[in-house]
């Protein structure tokens, strides 16, 4: 039985069938054990991930998995796609059919894309109350000049209204690298955002490519195409400020 979040003593009784007052029992027996802990308390909260045993002998252990791709462009965030290469056609992972896409980017984008089976992680990722960034190299078609460059950094900071969605952007963070090249740092990510951003100054986005999700940087040993597994740290810490 796979859960997200439900009480132990539910979770016992409808995996082995049993009544609840026979489970009341097993906890006041402190038969029932959680993450290593024997467990009396009859409105204990599990989750998907929490390891139950009874006796020591297994209920559930589900894994959580995260990883990190380094997207290709033409390849879309998708798990089915009857056009084009998906996200998870490029996984070579034993669970990969139970992952979802953390921050979808369009089939034109590259760069970091993150995946996993915990979805309390993925929405506090890109819930925008936890004001997780996300950075994007761009490439603009038109040279900006240094005349230029302070009326861009002054309209992402203050925002941009979308007439369609009817919402202002929240405030964006622009770093001018050369006359082509920036980087946009977002709180938020709004349908095509950067690129209808950059089409008010009436200058087409000819490349963007992910750099980073919070604290996590796409790694550069990452090839296009390639995947990996993140450490426990780079789980734990990506909500740190980078």
């Amino acid at each position: 039985m796979s859960i997200s979040h439900t009480r132990l003593d539910r979770f016992i009784g409808e995996h082995l069938h049993i009544s609840r007052r026979d489970v009341r029992l097993m906890l006041a027996q402190k038969r029932i054990s959680v993450d290593g802990q024997a467990i009396n308390e009859i409105g204990y909260i599990i989750n998907k991930f929490s390891h139950v045993q009874l006796d020591g002998e297994t209920l559930q252990n589900n894994q959580a998995f995260y990883l990190m791709l380094h997207k290709p462009v033409g390849v879309v965030c998708a798990t089915v796609d009857e056009q084009h290469r998906t996200v998870i056609d490029l996984i070579n992972h034993p669970a990969k059919n139970e992952l979802h896409i953390v921050g979808r980017l369009d089939l034109n984008t590259s760069g970091l894309v993150l995946l996993t089976n915990d979805s309390r992680w993925s929405e506090r990722l890109m819930s925008p109350e936890h004001k997780v960034a996300k950075k994007y190299l761009v490439t603009v078609k038109h040279a900006i000049n240094k005349e230029q460059e302070q009326s861009y950094i002054d309209a992402f900071v203050k925002g941009m209204y979308f007439q369609y969605e009817d919402i202002t952007t929240m405030p964006a963070f622009l770093t001018v690298i050369d006359e082509h090249q920036l980087e946009v740092q977002l709180y938020e990510g709004k349908y095509h955002q950067i690129k209808r951003m950059f089409g008010r100054f009436q200058n087409p986005v000819i490349a963007l490519h992910r750099r980073s999700v919070g604290s996590l940087e796409l790694d550069a040993k990452l090839m296009p195409g390639e995947s990996r597994s993140l450490t426990r740290d780079e789980v734990n810490n990506i909500f740190s400020k980078a």
